[in-house]
């Protein structure tokens, strides 16, 4: 602030840094309105070493001849890009475990397509999941690997675990994975099944369209966007603000569809009859017996998630039959708790020590 007691100069140079500021927020808000030099993301080095369908998995490469023996496999959700983990140069959670020596593999689903929609829970869990599974230990020669999914992602890995308790699965880390549906907050509301006839949506649409899942995203906190315009405005003359802005705005917008039938079942199987938390989820004629899961778990959630509320996610560690588990709640919401800067210094530190004492 500019008073009248400040001398001159003070005053002049004041004037020159808002003039500088000014020029800033005119040159970057016309890089973000015309989309200029968009940030690049998901640029870590990989290979994909399998592909079925739309399906992609990466193995990212070490970053140094010595890893720990247990690879770790990130899985992903369903309905957004799967480069949340790995979304630029310095803020990547895969080179984070990569720099931490730990073997990193991907699952990408991919975006489906209309011959898609017939695609459900059984085929992602009993059929694609243990294909990639047996290419993750062809590569690494180890029997051995560790599941860590990501919002619907986690809930694959749950799946996975409790219909397979025999398969030489390691560890499982799950984020920010609802299970109970009872706390799902107003998506538990809007697919009351008095109300909503998700048997006539998928058979009218199949997939169902990525701009229905974003805007439901959005009408849980329906300022939310025009408050991140607000401070994007108030912020043009930073470029690290503008930058990191960019990177998740990008992919918020980027959602894909949700496949038809896995919508379905997640609509009746989960947030009806809340299956998971009940233990009455079949897959195939095959009980996920949830009590079946042995292994150790770990399970991080935010505080602040409002797409999967502390009440849905909090219960998890609780329907498992492992001894070793462990609960971490953290500052944050459902995307900074896995990607960006507050995640590097919250999370990943504790997701990095967790594994690497079980990961031998």
């Amino acid at each position: 602030m500019v008073t009248a007691r400040q001398p001159v100069e003070t005053i002049i140079e004041t004037a020159q840094e808002e003039v500088e500021r000014t020029r800033e927020r005119i040159r970057k808000g016309l890089e973000v309105i015309l989309d200029r030099n968009e940030p690049l993301v998901g640029v870590t080095p990989k290979d994909v070493i399998y592909q079925r369908g739309t399906l992609k998995l990466y193995h990212y490469h070490p970053m140094s001849d010595e890893v720990y023996r247990v690879p770790i496999v990130l899985v992903m959700s369903l309905v957004s890009k799967p480069w949340i983990l790995d979304l630029t140069f310095g803020q990547s959670f895969v080179q984070y475990l990569l720099a931490q020596g730990f073997d990193v593999f991907m699952i990408d689903w991919g975006v489906p397509r209309p011959e898609d929609t017939k695609l459900g829970f059984e085929d992602y869990v009993t059929d694609l999941m243990p294909d990639c599974f047996e290419h993750v230990q062809k590569a690494t020669g180890e029997e051995d690997y560790s599941i860590l999914g990501y919002c619907m992602g986690g809930i694959f890995g749950l799946m996975y675990a409790g219909a397979y308790p025999d398969a030489p699965l390691k560890n499982l880390a799950c984020a920010a994975t609802p299970v109970d549906m009872e706390g799902m907050g107003l998506f538990r509301k809007w697919t009351d099944k008095r109300f909503f006839d998700v048997d006539h949506l998928v058979d009218s649409i199949g997939n169902i369209p990525p701009d229905m899942m974003l805007r439901s995203f959005e009408m849980l906190r329906p300022m939310d966007r025009w408050g991140g315009y607000i401070r994007l405005l108030d912020n043009l003359w930073d470029e690290q603000f503008v930058y990191g802005f960019r990177i998740m705005y990008k992919w918020t917008n980027e959602q894909i569809p949700f496949p038809g039938e896995a919508y379905r079942q997640f609509t009746k199987d989960l947030m009806w009859e809340n299956k998971l938390m009940k233990n009455t989820m079949t897959l195939n004629g095959r009980p996920v017996d949830t009590k079946a899961i042995k292994i150790p778990v770990l399970h991080a959630m935010a505080e602040h998630d409002h797409i999967a509320p502390y009440a849905a996610t909090r219960p998890l560690t609780s329907i498992v039959g492992s001894e070793d588990t462990e609960d971490v709640v953290l500052k944050g919401g459902h995307v900074s708790l896995i990607a960006g800067k507050n995640a590097m210094f919250r999370l990943w530190p504790r997701m990095a020590d967790w594994l690497s004492h079980r990961s031998l």
